[in-house]
């Protein structure tokens, strides 16, 4: 398939001059009543096509012009939904859309708010993001496919229907994963970053680009460009690791492979979760360190992925002391506006992290809207209250404390996105979990394995006894059958003890007796391990636990190197 064409630092002139003309052309437009959801709104019969084969911008530009001020405010919302379907759902289901919108299924919810996308949300193990995650919406491709297809025939019904509606998720990979069954599992970011080759990168997020395209989602929040300055246990392995060269070009790879399949990428969370342990979700962070840090540290992994073409980025609920202090990022016009946008040039969508998290919502659905609007944002995602956003945006733009202009920006920036993912038809359900896939995951995974202590190519002395922390039953008959397969013997107990540890684990749940300590997310707990073979695959996916089998069998070597340091141990004690 061919790539989507991107401009990476758009000149904003032309968007601007195309402001001004909407904006003049519009202002007097009087307000129209909002449709209910039995009753979509009418396509305005002065409406004319956008013109198709145009550029993007272009097309985006005269659909703007024709659409009501309630279908530019649908336009910048981004909420979640309950169910699994657009337009059966539960009783439970039902009654989360009710108090979230006051419909019953999502596709209502569509109609009735004029809403420009969807977020999928769902769960997965080890999810630190699981606090704002009040719902599932995903079980497995062919239901994801459906309920992706139901929402567009919803949105197709709408006046903005002529660009794609915007169905995006947290398909990060590692322990933020929203889809998880029937797909190829790539290693985390953090394993990535081990390996460090960025064309395995791209080939493996191109994989999952196609994927995601096949399900119908179009947007992937993601990839993590967080540099991991500190032990963030928020932010661990969703981050390609510690130092901002590598980091950048991981970042790269991963925006050039899912926009090679027509799915945009949100680069995320600028200006840099890394440099704070805290927790967003229920804390505001604070980043203290100096502006020349953020420039030097923060901030290459975000202009990687503007140069990459990224379509999007979001932005995060931190205390950026250095530059607005008190203000979190998503509501300041300094961060977003005057530094991502004059600074770093970039010109795509802006998307608020989820406004149902803690820093958010200090203020009331509509004023937060209203708020990350005026910041630069151009995406309201995930709002704790669907329709007291939509109230409070178009009250806002009725009495001016929302400038029409700043309205129009936005949607003509969403819009433009959108047009430029509208190239190509979905791929069908039979691209995911191909051979070929799954060999873009395993080159990235195998590349990945590291050796922190202990002989480079030394086999274990079998039989081999599999442990963990805390259960991972799964994890453990992975690597069972993987070293069975690779010729290494496994027995319930005695012979060399395989201890595994992942998300979450500490130096109580090492195993003084290990033969071999594996870390499966973020390798610092090896610093407490008294194993004379310490490794680290940075995830627990089946293809890691296939390139850990190898590599135990003395089958391949651990290439890797670790990306962040962890204390007194070197980042490979094999090679250089």
């Amino acid at each position: 398939m061919g790539r989507v064409s991107i401009s990476p630092r758009r000149a904003c002139v032309a968007l601007a001059a195309l402001t001004a003309l909407l904006v003049s052309g519009c202002s007097g437009e009087p307000e129209r009543a909002r449709p209910t959801p039995s009753s979509p709104a009418p396509v305005p019969s002065s409406a004319a096509p956008a013109p198709t084969g145009a550029d993007p911008a272009a097309r985006a530009a005269a659909l703007v012009a024709t659409l009501s001020d309630e279908d530019l405010v649908g336009q910048v919302l981004m909420p979640y939904a309950y169910g699994s379907s657009a337009t059966k759902v539960s009783p439970g289901s039902a009654a989360g859309n009710r108090a979230l919108a006051g419909v019953d299924t999502p596709a209502e919810m569509v109609a009735k708010y004029r809403l420009g996308g969807l977020i999928l949300v769902g769960f997965s193990a080890d999810d630190p993001t699981s606090g704002n995650q009040a719902t599932t919406n995903v079980d497995n491709p062919k239901q994801v496919r459906a309920l992706t297809d139901g929402l567009r025939a919803a949105a197709g019904r709408l006046p903005a229907g002529p660009a794609p509606f915007l169905i995006g998720t947290d398909q990060e990979y590692g322990v933020v994963t929203r889809i998880t069954d029937g797909v190829t599992l790539l290693p985390s970011p953090l394993a990535a970053g081990a390996a460090g080759n960025p064309a395995l990168t791209e080939a493996a997020w191109r994989a999952a680009g196609a994927e995601l395209a096949a399900m119908g989602v179009n947007l992937d929040f993601a990839p993590v460009a967080d540099v991991l300055a500190t032990r963030s246990t928020v932010i661990g392995s969703r981050s390609f690791g510690a130092d901002p060269t590598t980091a950048s070009a991981q970042v790269s790879g991963a925006v050039r492979g899912l926009q090679a399949e027509g799915v945009g990428a949100a680069v995320k969370h600028f200006p840099g979760h890394g440099l704070t342990a805290a927790d967003s979700h229920t804390d505001l962070p604070v980043v203290g360190q100096s502006r020349a840090v953020l420039d030097r540290t923060a901030f290459p992994p975000f202009h990687a992925g503007i140069d990459a073409g990224a379509m999007a980025v979001m932005s995060a609920h931190l205390d950026v002391k250095a530059i607005d202090p008190g203000t979190p990022a998503t509501f300041s016009h300094k961060v977003l506006t005057d530094v991502l946008r004059g600074q770093l040039g970039f010109q795509g969508v802006v998307i608020t992290d989820g406004m149902n998290m803690a820093p958010a919502k200090r203020w009331s659905p509509g004023e937060a809207a209203v708020r990350a609007l005026n910041a630069g944002n151009d995406l309201i995602l995930m709002t704790p209250n669907v329709g007291q956003a939509y109230d409070g945006l178009r009250a806002a733009l009725k009495d001016g404390s929302l400038p029409r202009t700043r309205l129009v920006e936005a949607v003509t920036r969403v819009l433009t996105m959108k047009f430029k993912l509208a190239d190509r038809p979905a791929p069908a359900l039979s691209t995911l979990d191909s051979p070929e896939h799954r060999k873009a995951a395993a080159d990235l995974a195998a590349a990945a394995v590291t050796m922190l202590r202990g002989r480079c190519g030394s086999p274990v002395a079998g039989p081999v006894t599999v442990t963990s922390a805390k259960g991972r039953d799964g994890t453990r008959a992975a690597l069972t059958a993987a070293l069975t397969a690779a010729g290494v013997k496994v027995v319930p107990s005695g012979g060399t003890v395989v201890h595994l540890v992942g998300y979450g684990d500490g130096s109580a749940d090492l195993r003084a007796d290990a033969d071999v300590t594996v870390a499966m997310d973020t390798p610092y707990v090896l610093a407490g391990a008294k194993s004379p073979t310490l490794l680290a695959t940075y995830s627990s996916t089946r293809t890691s636990m296939t390139a850990l089998a190898a590599v135990l069998a003395g089958k391949a070597r651990p290439t890797g190197h670790s990306p962040v340091k962890v204390s007194g141990l070197p980042a490979t004690t094999c090679g250089t």
